[in-house]
């Protein structure tokens, strides 16, 4: 061919540093896997048959782009039971194939090539690349261990340009499990006025927190306006495979992203709905008992985890949410990558490095607990005859 048919804002893209060591470990016999980040509980009974009883009952049929009426009430309702945030469910909540697709729709309504936006790092794979697809650029804003992996107004005042027109806002953070707290978040809410940024908050760890209360930023005062936020039903509800994610965000906003959605997906699964509304509705009726039984459950194997490490001589700071540890694998002379490398090949356990997650993940390793605690335990004896011959 005389020229690429292939977009460079897509090209030069590089693929997720995650996917090469499962597609490895893939390959091999008896591995363990500590990298994947999904619960490894199956959806509570109750969700799968709402969804089961819904085909049965010949609801096959499209829902409306912003998704059924009946769960966007269910979604305002619960946002404003659990963690005080106010949106009408007529005009300012949309339902997405995933928190995925809500994240990608706000970048491609607020950004345009040319324009900054501030992201964490270590943070998710897919925050700079959906930046990058849309023709901005992903700006790094560096989190540290010794700031318990938080962003900081020193941090922020440092990335910030002037073209910065938003920040995306991740907490609990995947990989390193950070937590951000009221005062912290009334920083960032201070730090987005100052520069008039809009805030696109992740909060699909919101319900996996081990300290302290839930919070969302858009309940922070004044800051609904500028905020959009993301959620889904994949991490608290085990709910992974079923894509099913929601966007609250002012309705000028929020119409924008969901013409989008109409002429790209149209709706999400009708029977993904169904099961989510349900997630919801017995949640709100029972005090999320699923919820807090899998939340406890991860609860006893992050302390599991973190001991582990830290007997093992790995230092990692205490993660306060979602599913990951974070530790630090400097002293054993080896970079994050070599170590992963080395670990699969040698001792079939799967890590992810953190550089996949950024340049401040330099020197650390992302592992999940939302493991089989047999098989977690048998990874660290892995690990543990791995370091002793380093």
């Amino acid at each position: 061919m005389s020229r690429s048919f292939v977009n460079p804002l897509v090209q030069n893209v590089p693929p997720s540093g995650i996917r090469r060591f499962f597609d490895i470990a893939g390959t091999m016999q008896d591995a363990i896997s500590l990298g994947v980040g999904e619960p490894d509980f199956v959806t509570p009974y109750h969700i799968r048959n709402a969804a089961m009883d819904s085909i049965l009952d010949g609801e096959t049929q499209y829902t409306p782009n912003k998704g059924l009426p009946s769960l966007l009430e269910a979604i305002s309702v619960y946002l404003k039971e659990r963690f005080s945030a106010s949106y009408d469910p007529e005009k300012e909540i949309m339902v997405t194939v995933g928190a995925s697709e809500a994240i990608d729709l706000a970048l491609r309504t607020c950004i345009q090539p040319g324009d900054d936006v501030l992201v964490p790092d270590p943070g998710y794979v897919s925050y700079a690349p959906n930046v990058s697809f849309v023709g901005g650029h992903a700006v790094s804003v560096v989190t540290k261990a010794e700031d318990q992996f938080r962003m900081t107004e020193e941090g922020l005042e440092n990335a910030v340009t002037r073209n910065t027109k938003a920040l995306i806002l991740p907490y609990p953070n995947n990989p390193t499990g950070a937590v951000m707290g009221k005062e912290d978040l009334e920083m960032v809410a201070r730090f987005a006025e100052k520069h008039d940024l809009l805030v696109i908050s992740d909060e699909i760890y919101g319900e996996l927190i081990y300290e302290g209360e839930l919070l969302s930023f858009a309940a922070i005062p004044g800051m609904k306006e500028r905020t959009i936020l993301i959620n889904g039903f994949s991490k608290a509800f085990a709910m992974t495979g079923w894509r099913l994610g929601y966007a609250c965000a002012p309705r000028e906003i929020l119409s924008q992203m969901n013409k989008i959605h109409q002429y790209t997906i149209m709706c999400a699964s009708r029977q993904a709905q169904v099961a989510g509304r349900q997630a919801l509705v017995r949640g709100l009726e029972n005090n999320f008992e699923d919820v807090t039984i899998m939340r406890e459950s991860y609860n006893r194997r992050r302390r599991v985890m973190l001991d582990a490490f830290r007997k093992m001589g790995l230092d990692c700071f205490e993660p306060k949410g979602a599913f990951y540890c974070f530790p630090s694998v400097k002293n054993t002379g080896l970079s994050s990558e070599e170590f992963c490398s080395r670990l699969l090949q040698q001792h079939k356990v799967v890590c992810v490095p953190g550089t996949a997650f950024g340049d401040s993940g330099a020197g650390h390793i992302r592992c999940c607990y939302a493991t089989d605690m047999n098989r977690m335990l048998e990874a660290f004896e892995r690990m543990k005859a791995f370091l002793n011959t380093l």
